[in-house]
């Protein structure tokens, strides 16, 4: 890797934790800070959530811990909430390295895709609905709900990705570096006990 893909990925690591962005616009903030050329090389997702990790160990090692405590603890409660639809943890939160800006991002799989929508509903949950690109490329449903977290003393946005049944066995494939992407509740339990 190049001197240039490392610089690109510790900037981009320092927006996504200071800022909250996402990793892809993330890298592309991160080539106009620099000054870099649009069709530099990017860094992989994997070298950028390296460099999360880092930064958060030298400067929020002392905050972070706690805060993705609580980000797990609430999505332990809209996993309850919501077990009929199979929901798995993925993202920042599942990954260990959510700070206060990240939300909770949640995969639902539903045997009908409009039946999570009608439990907020009777739950009497406001909430957004978007599209968003999903698994495998696939357009998904994202029903976004504002959520208050009390251990932060605010609200968190928690974002259930709707998927079909059949989708669940590709959705916990492992990464390039043998992890799971996503856990169900019984494995967001035991990294809350540990």
């Amino acid at each position: 890797m190049n001197d240039f893909a490392l610089e690109i990925a510790a900037t981009a690591a320092r927006l996504v934790v200071e800022e909250g962005l996402a990793f892809g616009p993330a890298k592309h903030r991160a080539l106009k800070e620099l000054g870099l050329p649009s069709r530099t090389a990017l860094p992989t997702n994997d070298v950028v959530e390296a460099e999360v990790r880092d930064y958060i160990a030298v400067f929020c090692a002392d905050t972070q811990p706690g805060e993705l405590l609580a980000f797990r603890e609430l999505a332990k409660v809209w996993m309850q909430r919501l077990t009929e639809f199979r929901p798995h943890l993925g993202g920042a939160v599942w990954q260990g390295w959510a700070t206060r800006l990240c939300d909770v991002d949640l995969a639902l799989f539903c045997d009908d895709p409009k039946s999570a929508e009608i439990a907020l509903i009777n739950q009497n949950q406001r909430y957004e609905a978007q599209t968003v690109r999903g698994l495998h490329g696939a357009d998904v449903e994202v029903l976004s709900v504002h959520s208050f977290c009390e251990a932060l003393n605010e609200d968190v946005g928690v974002h259930l990705r709707i998927y079909d049944l059949d989708d669940l066995r590709g959705a916990l494939l492992p990464d390039a570096q043998g992890r799971s992407p996503r856990g169900d509740l019984p494995a967001l339990e035991r990294l809350l006990a540990a």
